[in-house]
């Protein structure tokens, strides 16, 4: 039995302009192949029917027919009684076993390892640990020397805030889907850039909103965010969505930092119209060069804070939080009680103690960072100097220009190299993208220099014969 099943219209998103100069069939069949491979639609998710996908896409019903037959010839797909078609991997079961991890180069997680001084932290958080055990152990809104750690670091940022203001969560993408599930009634709008975090359009339409997309400039000024930011309002104005989805410092995955002056406007638009804008500032102290001073979006106008510790200290540590005023707060204690019971305790006293040292942690990153960043557009430039990479001044990933609309292809090629990439339209929510690819730059020099080659040589397959059969043991996980 499918565990998920995917609507007509929601096929149709993720196929984006399918059609091409060959036989209708084997181009649909080859458009789902590659969704299914490149894990945007997930083993074990039952497909429409027949006659919905065919009316949704304005084709024959035989059409969809044959190509759901080329599909299950390919191992693509399973009849299942009661359940329709299944997506599944050749010589798979319906449901994916457990991926060998240590056969594959990971470069699709955007994610530094952990702090060296990890381990201390953690001794240290023992330590702290027997003034807590005197009561049950469930958190569900933060320990009282975390919740004020974090506040401390918004108000030395530029924002003043009190511990009554925050929340902690498990991780940035819990408090992604606490807020929409307490913002977001189901049919209302909610606005996202494009491309974007995946997981974050993911918890929306979880919630039960329709999608406005915006797109995303890759350019942090100039005429380009002038035409982000007048679409950005134009489309609060005119959709009126109860929230925005916004990353305003190093956007994932283009790297844009949206300008004080753009965040205002905005801001201002969110405010006329009852919008809350959430922004999310996973990224957002991870600087190299940039210049100017960023404080929190919420310095600007109103909006709703995420932060985490991800992408600082490491994404093995789940505590993130939420900054909110304090009626929202209280609601989001209210959606949070049936689906968990709090932060681990442990975890709260390490990151208690890392925020004590934040500056010092945020300038070890930076280096790295910076060592990252030039490498890997040195190696690229050398490597494969036709590419677009674009030089980013913060954040943890540049987005790649192609050049061509064969994203998918090559994160499917790359597996036979030994690399796992993410490809350009997993950060879309239509199919688009093909022409872009994520690449990270928190990665060490001996990975880097072993994901180039490896791109490398993907590359040239591609330009000399196109993608036969794929051999993919596993799915990409983008974080």
């Amino acid at each position: 039995m499918a565990d998920l099943t995917l609507t007509a219209r929601s096929l149709e998103l993720l196929l984006g302009d399918w059609r091409g100069a060959g036989s209708a069939y084997e181009e649909l069949a080859e458009r789902i192949r590659l969704l299914i491979l490149d894990g945007r639609i997930a083993v074990g998710t039952r497909l429409p029917a027949e006659r919905d996908l065919a009316h949704r896409l304005g084709c024959s019903r035989t059409t969809v027919t044959a190509a759901y037959r080329h599909l299950r010839e390919q191992g693509l797909l399973q009849s299942v009684r009661g359940s329709g078609s299944v997506a599944r991997l050749p010589g798979a079961p319906a449901v994916l076993p457990a991926p060998l991890e240590t056969e594959y180069l990971d470069f699709s997680k955007a994610a530094p390892p952990a702090l060296p001084r990890l381990p201390e932290l953690a001794r240290q958080a023992a330590d702290d640990l027997p003034a807590h055990l005197s009561d049950a152990g469930y958190d569900p809104i933060g320990t009282p020397g975390l919740r004020a750690a974090i506040a401390d670091r918004y108000t030395v940022r530029g924002l003043p805030t009190t511990p009554e203001q925050i929340m902690v969560t498990i991780g940035a993408q819990h408090a992604i889907a606490l807020l929409s599930r307490a913002i977001i009634g189901r049919g209302d709008r909610a606005l996202i850039e494009v491309p974007t975090y995946p997981h974050a359009y993911e918890a929306l339409r979880a919630a039960g909103a329709r999608l406005v997309p915006v797109p995303a400039s890759p350019c942090a000024s100039g005429a380009d965010e002038r035409e982000e930011t007048a679409a950005l309002v134009q489309a609060i104005r005119h959709s009126n969505p109860a929230m925005a989805y916004l990353m305003p410092d190093f956007q994932n995955p283009t790297g844009r930092t949206l300008s004080r002056t753009a965040r205002q406007q905005v801001l201002d638009a969110a405010a006329s119209q009852g919008t809350v804008v959430v922004a999310d500032e996973t990224t957002a102290e991870l600087s190299i060069d940039r210049v100017g001073e960023f404080p929190p979006m919420a310095a600007d106008g109103q909006a709703v804070m995420i932060g985490s510790v991800g992408k600082t200290i490491w994404g093995g540590v789940r505590v993130g939080w939420i900054r909110a005023e304090r009626p929202l707060i209280r609601r989001l204690l209210a959606v949070r009680s049936p689906g968990d019971l709090g932060t681990p305790i442990l975890e709260q006293l390490m990151i208690t103690r890392a925020l004590a040292r934040m500056d010092e942690i945020l300038d070890l990153r930076r280096e790295q960072l910076r060592a990252g960043r030039d490498r890997l557009e040195a190696l690229l430039a050398y490597a494969i100097p036709e590419w677009d990479v674009p030089h980013v001044d913060g954040g943890i990933v540049t987005w790649v220009g192609l050049g061509a609309p064969v994203s998918s292809q090559l994160a499917l090629a790359a597996r036979r190299e030994g690399l796992l990439v993410a490809a350009g339209p997993r950060f879309g929510i239509d199919g688009a993208f093909e022409r872009f690819i994520r690449l990270p730059i928190c990665y060490s020099p001996e990975l880097t220099d072993a994901a180039v080659q490896a791109l490398a040589r993907t590359w040239r397959s591609l330009a000399n014969a196109p993608v036969a059969e794929s051999e993919p043991e596993l799915l990409s996980s983008v974080v």
